[in-house]
């Protein structure tokens, strides 16, 4: 991403923010109460131009906007430091992000109105997980490994005509698996398509998905049992190159097993409980 595209992207990125409605919510926290340079504003703003950038390091944001007068303008910041900005990521609650996406999601129905935006909201819904580390000295909470500290944020996004929205936002300490938190992310809508990774990969609630008319879409471990019901036929002339009716597991219910091959020619295995897809 060049510099001119990052700008244009940043701009499009801060524009839904409703500074005055965020501010409110600031204000009921106290988050900015006795400061007086890096304001939560400020910060978020920060911070969403590092992700843009990839910068991947306190240490690397402060160099960026200590050298970069256009990042400075952008910001609104001269100068910043490492510790500062260490100090606050920890004084900010991460319940003032989960409001901040609540009124997100809430601009959208009122862009869209309640009964179209549900019909966005219900379509492919994307369950997956971030880990960020942190220092294991000032959160020993979120113990991780022996010498970090660690939190996972797991996330649905939505994805229909061609945009994508965020949904859901769980955070929890990184150590627990992926599975523990997909009951929380799946929607109760027969019309939403929920499409995950492996890490929340679980035979229990895949039988459960499908008693209760949840679709699911799923890649397949490679060491998993698979009980073949039905070969079915294979257009020649399409990239599949499996379709099959199955068992995986210890699973009650039949599930659609599709096999292709990605870009480097590594064999893909993808199992779903809708045998319309």
């Amino acid at each position: 991403m060049d510099n001119h595209t990052i700008k244009t992207v940043f701009k499009e990125y801060i524009h839904p923010l409703d500074s005055k409605v965020i501010q409110k919510m600031v204000d009921h926290a106290q988050i900015d109460r006795y400061v007086k340079k890096l304001d939560f504003l400020t910060f978020t703003n920060l911070f969403i131009y590092a992700q843009l950038k990839g910068l991947r390091s306190l240490e690397r944001i402060s160099e960026h906007v200590n050298r970069k007068k256009t990042v400075q303008r952008q910001i609104g910041i001269e100068s910043i430091s490492k510790s500062q900005l260490s100090r606050k990521l920890g004084d900010i609650p991460s319940e003032i992000f989960e409001s901040i996406m609540r009124h997100l999601v809430q601009k959208l129905h009122q862009i869209y109105g309640p009964k179209k935006a549900d019909q966005l909201l219900g379509k492919i819904h994307l369950i997956d997980s971030s880990t960020l580390s942190m220092c294991l000295s000032q959160h020993v909470w979120a113990d991780f490994r022996n010498t970090k500290a660690g939190v996972k944020m797991h996330t649905s996004i939505v994805f229909c005509e061609g945009e994508s929205y965020l949904d859901k936002l769980i955070i929890t300490p990184a150590r627990p698996a992926d599975e523990t938190q997909l009951d929380a992310l799946i929607v109760i809508d027969k019309d939403a398509l929920h499409v995950f990774d492996r890490g929340y990969y679980n035979f229990e609630k895949f039988d459960f998905y499908c008693q209760n008319g949840i679709r699911f879409v799923t890649r397949i471990k490679s060491n998993t049992n698979v009980h073949v019901i039905e070969e079915l036929p294979v257009d020649p002339s399409s990239p599949i190159t499996r379709d099959a009716v199955v068992k995986i597991g210890n699973m009650k219910h039949p599930l659609r097993l599709v096999e292709t091959v990605d870009s480097r020619g590594n064999k893909v295995s993808i199992v779903c409980n809708d045998a319309k897809i």
